[in-house]
């Protein structure tokens, strides 16, 4: 519940402002990759892109740059967590089939063992 209000906290004031930004931020800008071309020479009067559409753009491909490269960083975390996931499951399969082969038939010296898996 509190992870809710802070998001709508956040959140909110956070798109508002980005709305407020992009209609401040309405006029076109030339947009060049080439650093050794002229500003005059690179574009014709008339057209551009908005430059609030420029800024979302780096925003969101440096999110996404961001995002990636914390993927690969973990990578090495989610290996391990994977081997050590697969030992446990190995060895609870190991674990039953011991119980099971010392468990006799007839007799109650299980009802623990079931008793206690229940909770």
């Amino acid at each position: 519940m509190v992870n809710r209000i802070v998001g709508w906290l956040v959140l909110v004031p956070l798109s508002v402002a980005l709305i407020v930004f992009a209609l401040a931020n309405r006029h076109f800008v030339a947009v060049n990759f080439n650093p050794f071309t002229a500003v005059d020479t690179a574009t014709t009067p008339g057209y551009g892109v908005p430059m609030f559409v420029v800024l979302y753009v780096v925003l969101l491909v440096g999110v996404l740059l961001g995002g990636i490269a914390t993927w690969f960083a973990q990578g090495h975390h989610r290996k391990r967590e994977k081997h050590w996931r697969r030992e446990a499951h190995l060895l609870n399969g190991e674990l039953e089939g011991l119980r099971k082969s010392q468990r006799p038939a007839g007799s109650g010296v299980g009802e623990v063992d079931d008793i206690l898996e229940l909770r």
